[in-house]
């Protein structure tokens, strides 16, 4: 086989691909899409199980409505956090989504 052998395909040097600028879009996009996600699912955590089992003892010297905080985090205290943080996540990701022009 010789390099001018017309079976082979010659290379296409019409420059980069068309689909380059939106690889690169969607990388950025889905890279700040799961910095998010880790950023508020270590929030969850610190919340959940921080405040609620780990910082218990220091937090129980506290009291609200009546019931140690590191108890009312146990029990209330993360579950409300966890509801603020998926409307902070819907908010955050329409602001994202308009960035990278993928909103409805």
């Amino acid at each position: 086989m010789t390099d001018n052998d017309p079976s082979v395909p010659e290379p296409n040097d019409s420059g980069p691909e068309p689909d380059t600028e939106t690889n690169a879009n969607e990388k950025a996009y889905w890279s700040e899409n799961l910095r998010l996600l880790w950023s508020l699912m270590a929030i969850w955590f610190v919340v959940s199980f921080g405040a609620g089992i780990l910082f218990r003892d220091f937090l129980d010297q506290f009291s609200l409505g009546g019931y140690p905080l590191g108890f009312w985090f146990a029990q209330q205290g993360s579950i409300y956090v966890f509801v603020l943080l998926i409307f902070y996540y819907t908010w955050k990701m329409k602001k994202i989504e308009r960035k990278y022009d993928l909103d409805d």
